[in-house]
């Protein structure tokens, strides 16, 4: 079975703590236990333990410098989007009093302040410190804001003192933190409908009409609507992903097929995702057996395929519909008309023409139209953080339909 954290992007801060050294075997539990980790080291940090040993353990690029040429374009911005939470182990007395005051003055400040991923402060120094007047109300402050402390142990401290101050375990702040998500789970209770994948037409027993798709964009929705807490049934195409976990898949191969199994479940659901690379047109014939080759031409009638989407359009009643436009030309018109036409509450436009995104990229850019006329544009982003900003519009459209 699954961990709670598998493919959890987590972004580690490691502060300058002599508890830094500890900070490794937490990134290296988190990763056993299928995170991706991301580190950020202070100028403190460095002084304990080294990047090359969090980079080596974690697989992942190691960020200490501000101002250094990153992957990122924006490093701190990027690392606080791509964040699905973050832990900040040790957490020094200095660390927590800068984040309580909003001080942002490097790599990992900055970040904690751009982020809206929840915040796990692992506060790990001498007692006296950690019990002054001044650390408690900094941390009393900072749960304010919604940040999460995961209070330290008490036991033999490096400076010769007994008392609380003591870095916990990996296996309790393991254990914390799955407890917070498996209760942070915004769509239990719904049920999400999404398809994905490519439809393949048949030609002949070996031959077929087909795009190429992928299925990663609707994969990575169903992946995180699950994580959300929503019964989840994935329509899939062809796809050669596994399933995500916690989700139901129903593959198919031809447009006819996805239609029938999305109507069989349409009725139950609250929202529907149609992310399919759906093809239009289909042969008129099938031949029985492989098409020989002949001199000449070889012509082939098509014939529509049913219109999926619009035929939800037309059925919806209370489910909340979100499309796909997939172009190459004139994005903003085609893409706002298929939405009216279709009788949509969202439609996710993107130019499969661009190296970065569309079909068979890790990464896609995207714009949400919705029906009011609101628009969001989205730069490069990974698809698995997209997902989550597509969720966010499915559940905030459920939400107002319940305040009706």
């Amino acid at each position: 079975m699954m961990s709670s954290l598998s493919e959890l992007n987590i972004v580690l801060g490691v502060t300058g703590g002599i508890a830094a050294y500890k900070a490794v075997e937490l990134a290296s539990s988190l990763k056993k236990l299928g995170a991706i980790v991301h580190v950020i080291m202070t100028k403190g940090a460095t002084s304990f333990v080294t990047e090359r040993l969090f980079q080596e353990i974690t697989g992942q690029a190691v960020v200490s410098d501000m101002w250094e040429k990153t992957q990122f374009h924006v490093e701190h911005i990027a690392l606080a989007k791509l964040a699905d939470l973050m832990i900040v182990a040790p957490a020094t007395a200095n660390i927590l009093a800068k984040a309580a005051a909003g001080i942002a003055d490097d790599m990992l400040t900055t970040t904690l302040l751009a982020t809206k991923a929840p915040v796990f402060y692992i506060p790990a120094m001498n007692t006296n410190m950690y019990e002054n007047p001044v650390t408690q109300h900094n941390l009393m402050q900072l749960k304010k804001y919604g940040a999460y402390i995961i209070e330290p142990d008490s036991g033999y401290l490096v400076c010769g003192v007994e008392g609380k101050g003591r870095f916990p375990t990996s296996e309790r702040i393991i254990a914390d933190i799955s407890s917070f998500l498996a209760k942070s789970k915004t769509l239990i209770g719904r049920k999400i409908l999404v398809t994905a994948g490519g439809t393949r037409e048949a030609l002949d027993p070996v031959r077929f009409l087909g795009n190429r798709s992928t299925g990663r964009m609707g994969y990575a929705i169903a992946a995180e609507a699950a994580k959300r807490g929503a019964d989840v049934c994935l329509v899939s195409g062809i796809s050669e992903l596994p399933c995500p976990e916690n989700v139901r898949r129903l593959s198919v191969e031809s447009a006819v097929q996805m239609r029938d199994a999305v109507l069989q479940e349409f009725d139950a659901s609250d929202a529907v995702i149609k992310a399919a690379a759906v093809a239009d047109y289909r042969p008129k014939t099938v031949a029985d057996q492989k098409i020989k080759k002949k001199d000449g031409e070889l012509v082939l009638t098509l014939v529509r395929n049913p219109d999926i989407l619009q035929e939800l359009g037309e059925r919806k009643k209370k489910q909340i519909l979100m499309g796909f436009a997939a172009e190459t030309e004139n994005i903003e018109e085609y893409a706002q008309d298929k939405m009216h036409r279709k009788n949509l509450d969202f439609i996710v436009a993107n130019d499969v023409s661009k190296a970065d995104a569309g079909f068979g990229t890790e990464t896609n850019r995207i714009i949400i139209f919705e029906r009011d006329g609101n628009k969001t544009e989205y730069p490069v982003l990974k698809k698995r953080i997209l997902a989550g900003y597509i969720l966010d519009k499915i559940e905030a459209a459920i939400e107002k339909q319940g305040d009706v």
